[in-house]
């Protein structure tokens, strides 16, 4: 089939469903990427019939000529009174989403230190900051509640690691946060701390609002219990529920503040504090600590990465590569590798890609790098650049 076809062919059925995948449209067509590109090109770019949604589904969006039929070849075309399908929106639908609150420390007594011009001035400077790094984790900002801030996490759009990226948020804030207070302590002589509260859990996510102003928001229990464990937290401290803390054990160090009893509930509820990243690469490294289900079914792939390591210990180098769709144990696979290996001399190297890193290409060999000379959040550039100078004294000319 030649393009000319192909579009046509896809123009039908765009205008006939209304919405269809780029998945679908390879299996359908037997797509590869770069057919995919000029179909893409084409339909959204040039013709202007469709948009494009979150990189994932083609969605009709106007009529286009459709009675012009490549030669030789012909399509069945809809009715001439038949109208495009509008895309649908839900009025409202039911979210797993983790919240984060925060807030401003006694913002009261700072704004009646100042003018409120220079008031103004600092709060967009702290929201500014903030919203940085929640655009880093790919959070939503639902509403900026005059110094406080309702962020979601899983909405609009989801993430299999949303607890994680909430958190990792938080702490980028605290650490955003005494940056920013450089600056005004110098140009206005305040000092700004921020207090979060997270909690994870089912809402119902709707426009609200009327009068010509609607906003997207999040209706349930969740909002109100990540504004109350807020109310709890030390001035740059994060404060979160067991719901949250069972989706980012292992992967954060928190402190276990035991129950208490929350505004509007009879019983008292665990809550923790986040105290700082655990160092963990991957969810098989935290597995590992309480112990990983054995791998079955991959003798093969096992018995070449130990032929592989033999001929590496020889002296021939070798690279292995893993390759395959997500899901299907490639991380797995290498941690066995590991765990076969636990007992032999030799040194180990190991790099992760980060989705939080997208703009960053030698973020792995930073990091790498970081977690050797053992950086911390709380350190000084000062003292890192120490830290670096003295392993690099140390190492053999």
């Amino acid at each position: 089939m030649d393009f000319d076809a192909l579009l046509a062919q896809v123009r039908q059925l765009l205008h006939r469903q209304g919405r269809v995948s780029y998945r679908a449209l390879k299996l359908r067509f037997n797509l590869d990427d770069e057919a995919l590109a000029a179909l893409k090109d084409e339909i959204i770019y040039a013709e202007r019939v469709a948009r494009d949604e979150e990189d994932r589904v083609l969605a009709w969006v106007g009529e286009a000529d459709t009675t012009a039929e490549p030669s030789g070849q012909s399509f069945p075309l809809l009715p001439p009174d038949t109208a495009p399908p509008e895309p649908r929106t839900p009025e409202a639908e039911r979210r797993q989403l983790t919240v984060l609150f925060c807030d401003l420390v006694d913002s009261t007594v700072l704004a009646a230190q100042l003018d409120p011009e220079d008031w103004r001035e600092v709060v967009r400077a702290y929201q500014a900051t903030c919203a940085e790094v929640i655009q880093r984790y790919e959070g939503h900002i639902a509403q900026y509640l005059g110094d406080g801030l309702l962020v979601y996490f899983g909405y609009p759009q989801a993430h299999e690691n949303d607890g994680q990226r909430a958190v990792r948020a938080a702490l980028g804030m605290v650490e955003a946060m005494g940056r920013l207070n450089q600056h005004l302590a110098q140009e206005r002589g305040v000092q700004l701390a921020v207090r979060m509260g997270i909690h994870t859990g089912l809402v119902v996510v709707g426009a609200m609002g009327g009068g010509g102003r609607q906003e997207q928001l999040a209706l349930g229990d969740t909002p109100n219990m990540a504004a109350r464990l807020q109310a709890l937290a030390a001035p740059d401290t994060i404060v979160i529920s067991a719901a949250t803390y069972r989706l980012i054990q292992g992967f954060f160090n928190c402190r276990d503040l035991g129950p208490h009893t929350l505004k509007g509930l009879s019983t008292p509820v665990p809550v923790y504090r986040v105290l700082e990243e655990s160092g963990a690469q991957s969810r098989l490294e935290v597995g590992s600590i309480t112990g990983l289900t054995p791998l079955v079914g991959r003798e093969r792939e096992v018995g070449l990465l130990l032929e592989r390591w033999a001929q590496a210990k020889e002296g021939r180098g070798q690279v292995v590569l893993l390759n395959g769709e997500a899901g299907i144990g490639k991380s797995r696979l290498a941690q066995m590798l590991k765990e076969r290996l636990a007992g032999e001399q030799y040194t180990r190297l190991e790099c992760h890609c980060s989705a939080y890193h997208r703009n960053s290409p030698l973020y792995p060999v930073i990091d790498l790098y970081q977690r050797a000379l053992q950086f911390s959040r709380e350190e000084s550039s000062g003292a890192k650049l120490r830290k670096l100078e003295g392993a690099l004294t140390q190492l053999p000319l």
